[in-house]
C-alpha cells in the first residue's frame, strides 16, 4: 500500500514511518501550512496537484484535519487519523462523518461520546510506544550523569501569559466564584472530569460575553466543550501541575523539563525544554521516578507521556486514568496516586525500594512491547481500513 504521510510537526513521525515500512508499505510526504484551517483553496489545490502526480491508497496524519478529510473525499482516498491530543476541536467538524475517514482515539471516554452520537468513523485504540528504538538510543555513547534524577516531570505548565482563562476579565463576581468553586472541587477528583456538565446557560452566557467564541458553521463543537476544556481545563491543568510539583518537591528534589524557563519554585530545578527524540528517552530511563500529571481534558486515556516513559523503561507514577487498566496492572506495571498525600508517600516508598521500583519499570516496558508496539497497533489500524476505497 502507498501511504501519503501528512508531515506537520507532530510527535512520533519517525516511529510511525518505520512501522509502516516494516509492515511492507511505502511512504511519501506532503505538507501545506494551512493545515489547521477549516477552509483553504490553496491547501485544496496543493493537495489535489500532489495526488495527481502519484498513486496513493490513503493519507495518514497524527490528529484529525478537516481539510485532509475533504481532500480524501474529493479524491476517493481513505483518510487514516490517529489522534493524540485532547481536547481536539477538529473532531467536532462536520467532516468527521465522511466515510473516507478512519479515526483512532486514545481516550476511550471521548470515543464513547462520539460513538454514542452515531459517528461510525471513530475507533478506540491506545497510543503506541517504541521500546526497541529507545534500546538502540541507550546503546549509543551518552552522558548518563546529565540525566540522572530522583523525581522528574516533563511537560508544559500551561501558565503562559496569554492563556484564555486569564482573559475572563469581564465576568461577574458570581460567575468567578462559581468557577473557583467547581475548579477547587475538580482538583480533588482524579479519574473523572465533570466541568462540562456543570456549566449552565447563565454561566455560559457570561463566559461568552467576556471571551466570545464563534463556532461558525463548520462543526458541532458546543460551548460547554470549548469553555470546559480549552479555557477551564487548561487552567485546571496549570493549577494541578504546579500544586503537585510543589508538593512533591517539598520532600524530594525534582527536575522539571518545561518550555517555560522562567518558572521557579523551592526544590524544583527547571531544566527548560527537552528534545522529544534525542533527550526524553534518556530522561525517562535515568530518572528514578517519572511523574505523569494528565491534562484535565484527557478524561480516561493514557497520555503519550506515560507511554513514552514506560517505553524507555522508566518508572511511572501517575494520576489515575481508567484506560491504564485495559493493558497494565497497578503496582506491577505502573503506580498511580490518589491525592497529594498518597503521591508523596509513594515517592518516598519507591525511592527507598530500588529493586521493586526497577522491576515495575521493567514490567511496564515489557507490556508496551507485548501489547502497544507500533507494529502491533499499526497492523490493527491497517486491518480496519482493509476495505474497498470509498466512492
Amino acid at each position: 500500500m502507498n501511504i501519503l504521510f501528512f508531515d506537520w510537526p507532530c510527535f512520533c513521525k519517525k516511529d510511525a514511518v518505520t512501522a509502516f515500512k516494516q509492515l511492507g508499505h511505502s511512504v511519501a510526504f506532503f505538507f501545506h501550512p494551512d493545515y489547521t484551517e477549516r477552509r483553504s483553496a490553496e491547501f485544496d489545490a496543493a493537495l489535489d496537484t500532489f495526488l495527481a502526480d502519484g498513486a496513493y491508497d490513503c493519507i495518514f496524519s497524527y490528529n484529525f484535519f478537516p481539510l485532509i478529510s475533504e481532500g480524501c473525499k474529493r479524491n476517493h482516498l481513505r483518510y487514516l487519523s490517529v489522534v493524540y491530543d485532547a481536547p481536539h476541536v477538529a473532531l467536532y467538524s462536520y467532516t468527521v462523518i465522511y466515510p473516507c475517514n478512519t479515526i483512532f482515539l486514545f481516550d476511550r471516554a471521548q470515543y464513547l461520546e462520539l460513538a454514542a452520537m452515531g459517528i461510525p468513523t471513530v475507533h478506540y485504540l491506545p497510543l503506541a510506544g517504541n521500546a526497541e528504538r529507545i534500546d538502540e538510543l541507550l546503546a549509543q555513547p551518552h552522558d548518563a550523569g546529565r540525566f540522572r534524577s530522583d523525581v522528574t516531570f516533563v511537560g508544559s505548565l500551561y501558565n503562559e501569559s496569554h492563556n484564555m482563562f486569564d482573559r475572563l476579565t469581564g465576568i461577574s463576581e458570581y460567575t468567578r466564584g462559581y468557577l473557583d468553586a467547581i475548579m477547587q472541587a475538580q482538583l480533588r477528583i482524579y479519574g473523572y472530569y465533570f466541568i462540562e456538565e456543570v456549566l449552565d446557560e447563565n454561566i455560559l452566557n457570561d463566559l461568552s460575553a467576556s471571551l466570545p467564541y464563534d463556532a461558525g458553521n463548520t462543526g458541532i463543537q458546543s460551548l460547554p466543550y470549548i469553555y470546559g476544556n480549552y479555557v477551564i481545563g487548561r487552567k485546571l491543568t496549570e493549577l494541578d501541575r504546579i500544586r503537585t510539583l510543589t508538593s512533591a518537591a517539598a520532600g524530594h528534589p525534582l527536575r522539571l523539563y518545561t518550555p517555560d524557563r522562567s518558572y521557579r519554585a523551592p526544590g524544583i530545578e527547571n531544566m527548560g525544554p527537552a528534545d522529544y527524540i534525542s533527550e526524553l528517552p534518556y530522561i525517562f530511563y535515568y530518572s528514578k521516578i517519572n511523574l505523569n500529571i494528565t491534562l484535565k481534558s484527557i478524561k480516561t486515556g493514557i497520555p503519550l507521556r506515560a507511554i513514552d516513559i514506560m517505553s524507555a523503561g522508566g518508572f511511572l507514577l501517575t494520576n489515575f486514568q481508567a484506560d491504564f487498566l485495559d493493558y497494565f496492572i497497578p503496582n506491577e506495571d505502573f503506580v498511580y496516586y490518589n491525592d497529594l498525600q498518597d503521591l508523596n508517600e509513594k515517592i518516598a516508598y519507591y525511592l527507598s525500594h530500588e529493586e521493586e521500583r526497577q522491576q515495575i519499570a521493567a514490567n511496564g516496558r515489557n507490556k508496551i512491547q507485548q501489547y502497544l508496539s507500533f507494529q502491533l497497533l499499526f497492523s490493527e489500524m491497517l486491518r480496519v481500513i482493509d476495505l474497498p476505497a470509498p466512492t
